[in-house]
């Protein structure tokens, strides 16, 4: 399913984009407030491999950013998956290389993929869990709408429901 909005194209994230989400990842700050094999190249590499490949199910998954002008311009991605890829939870979480910062882009995307959870897809609730040292995806969260539910271990446990969704609408 590819979405589009004022000014951008998420489609499907694919193996092409493999380049394009690794040179993001090695991007000064991408990497700062988030969990993963990232000091490892081949542990790194086969993370994006295995995460573009595995199926998330019906109306989830990963979409990749492109502008409208230029739609071969890899931005970054957003996502709609199990939490940590298993759940039980749906995740709503996102990367942008860092020249597309500050654009609003992120906020762009994040709102064509929260309709998406709960027109389409028809979840009851999606969740973020996000360092809170990362100010601008905890606004970001904000700005969709989510909630600060706790904190724990350094990280801020985001939440929106369907029926917050709905007033807000």
């Amino acid at each position: 399913m590819q979405f589009e909005t004022n000014r951008l194209i998420l489609r499907p994230r694919r193996m092409d984009d493999f380049d394009a989400c690794l040179a993001m990842d090695k991007a000064p700050g991408v990497l700062d407030f988030i969990r993963g094999p990232w000091d490892d190249e081949d542990a790194h590499r086969t993370f994006i491999a295995a995460r573009i490949k595995q199926d998330y199910g019906k109306g989830l998954g990963y979409w990749s950013i492109f502008t409208k002008h230029n739609p071969d311009h890899f931005m970054g991605w957003m996502l709609l998956i199990p939490e940590d890829a298993v759940g039980p939870d749906i995740e709503i979480g996102w990367r942008l290389h860092p020249d597309h910062h500050g654009k609003g882009i992120g906020f762009e995307a994040g709102c064509a993929i929260v309709d998406h959870a709960f027109a389409n897809v028809g979840l009851d609730r999606i969740v973020a869990r996000i360092d809170r040292r990362n100010l601008a995806s905890c606004r970001l969260a904000e700005k969709l709408g989510m909630r600060a539910r706790n904190q724990d271990d350094g990280d801020v446990f985001y939440e929106l429901t369907h029926a917050e969704y709905r007033a807000k609408r």
